[in-house]
Order: structure tokens, then sequence, then C-alpha cells
């Protein structure tokens, strides 16, 4: 294998950052920073995620996506931009695409339990009386994968040579979503346009992404040498990749990779995928100017200064989920 380039993902225990010695620690660290300067995803154990609280959610995504269309569309609020609640089919793209991807999805934000302003942000999450106990499932992951991320970005920043704790406050009532997509099934292959896709290639908007085991085959990553390779992890792990935001925030030392998820062969177009990213979003008004320490003679800054909630608005913008 060539140096630096990945067959497959690496795969970590992040107990051994939390709870390891100081040689573990290290050893972590220099790890996921080696995978995220190379091919920016990683797959994790000891996540924090048990298989019930995973089933049970999969279990009411499932029930919601098969409630008849009139049902769903009750819990789509356009001006949300898909920030809450239902998105209908084929409503969002990739960034410079016009075709929308082949899923519909439904997304739970940030529920801010202190005196935080920030609150005043975000709109209620949206819930459907018809799946009562989607409400507590996903609450739950949605703080069991939030407090992963954060150990995740202690770990970034010890290999980028800032505090351990420097993005403490800045995730702190983040604008985090959980999103379950159902990438629905197509009975008639012929009557969709002919380049769309399940998920064409793009990057995440957020600073990372944790996603729990997609329910088949699919997720592929673009390799640095044009390549792509499939993303599978064990039934333990979750995957964990860079998005753009913390890209740009490393001046791309940190690889935001661009991924997709294609679609099965004809035959198995007739069946469902689910899969449920947690997209981990700061407070909008982080400012995601370019570390001085990832700025060097041989890689001048990349970026303009911007906020994290001004690169949000424009890459909605972008996708067509805001107008």
């Amino acid at each position: 294998m060539s140096q630096n380039l990945y067959d497959e993902i690496p795969s970590l225990d992040l107990k051994d950052f939390t709870e390891g010695n100081e040689t573990q620690r290290e050893k972590f660290v220099k790890k996921l920073g080696d995978a995220y300067q190379n091919i920016g995803f990683v797959a994790i154990k000891n996540h924090g995620l048990s298989d019930e609280l995973v089933s049970k959610l999969y279990a009411s995504i499932k029930e919601f996506f098969a409630l008849p269309e009139g049902v769903k569309k009750k819990y789509e609020k356009d001006e949300l931009a898909g920030q809450r609640g239902y998105t209908g089919k084929m409503k969002e793209h990739a960034k410079g695409r016009n075709t929308g991807d082949l899923k519909e999805f439904y997304q739970v934000g940030q529920e801010v339990k202190d005196k935080d302003p920030i609150k005043s942000e975000y709109p209620d999450n949206i819930w459907p009386d018809e799946v009562p106990e989607l409400e507590p499932t996903a609450l739950e992951a949605y703080r069991t994968l939030e407090n992963a991320g954060k150990q995740m970005l202690r770990a970034i920043a010890i290999h980028l040579e800032l505090e351990e704790t420097y993005f403490e406050d800045k995730v702190h009532n983040g604008n985090s979503i959980l999103r379950a997509i159902h990438y629905f099934p197509i009975e008639n292959p012929e009557e969709i346009p002919e380049d769309a896709v399940r998920a064409a290639e793009h990057g995440d908007i957020n600073l990372i992404t944790l996603l729990m085991g997609a329910s088949a085959d699919g997720l592929q990553v673009l390799r640095r040498d044009g390549k792509w390779i499939p993303i599978t992890a064990l039934p333990e792990q979750i995957v964990v990749n860079v998005g753009d935001m913390l890209s740009r925030l490393t001046n791309n030392k940190l690889k935001s990779t661009i991924h997709r998820v294609v679609n099965p062969p004809r035959e198995q177009m007739s069946s469902s995928r689910y899969s449920i990213p947690f997209f981990m979003h700061p407070r909008s008004e982080m400012d995601l100017t370019c570390l001085k320490g990832c700025i060097t003679e041989e890689s001048p800054k990349q970026y303009d200064d911007i906020t994290a909630g001004e690169f949000l608005n424009q890459r909605l913008a972008e996708i067509g989920l805001k107008k």
C-alpha cells in the first residue's frame, strides 16, 4: 500500500483517549491526526451508544418513514430550511448540482436546558404524534453522540497543539443536528432522472460528523489519488469524519473528504436504506478564521474569514434548503 493511501479507514477505540494512560492517549491522538490529515475518516468503538438504543432509534425512524406521505408532510416546515422535522423526497441536492438526492429525512436539533440566550436562535423540535417513542429515543442518541463528539474534538485540539478544551465553549449548546435519512425504494428506476443518486458527492458542512451504522452498503469516500473506496464499520463502531468547518478552520490541514452514497444494483433499488448521522456544529458565532498554526509558507491561507453561522446559511442556500 502506498504511503498515506488507505484501502480502508483506520479503527480506533475512544476509551484509549477517555480512560487510557498517557501513552494510550498520545497514540490515539497521533493515529487520529494521521487519519484526518490523509483520508478524513475513522471508525470508532466505545462511543457510548448501546445496541439497544440504536435498535430502538432505527425502529422509530422506520415507523415514521412508513407513514403515508400526507401524514409526514404535516411535520414539514419549509421556513425551517430542513433544520427541524421532516424534509420531503428529493428536496436536497449536493452543492453544484440541481438534481435532488433520492432521500427524505427527519431532523432533530439542540434542546437548550440552561439559561443560554442562544436558545432564541433555535426553532423548537418537531415530534410526530404517530411515533411517540421517537422523541425520548432521538434525544438520548443526540446527547450520547454529542458527548462522543466533544471527546473527539478534545483529541483533535491536542493534535492541533491547541488547549485540549479549545472547542468546549464553541460547541456548548452548539447547532448540532441528528438526521434520520431514508433512501426510499425506487420501484421504477426508469421514472427517476438519469443522474439521480442516493447522495451525490459532497463534503459535510459541520465540524465533525458521527455516523451510526447505515442499514446497507453504499457509502464511499474519495481517496486522495482519486479512487473511491467503500466505507464500512463493524456493528459496534461509528464512523467519524471531518466536515468543511473543521477543514476551513485548519486551512485544510485536516481533510473534509468528499463522500457519496451510490445507488445499489437495479434489482435492489426497490429496498430501503436508512442512515442516522449526527452533524456536530458549533455555535453560530464561532470564528472559522484559519488557525495561525495551520498557515505556513508551503500552505498559505486558503479561506476568507467567516463565522460558523454565516457559513451554514451560505451552504444551506447552495444545497437547495434555504431560499
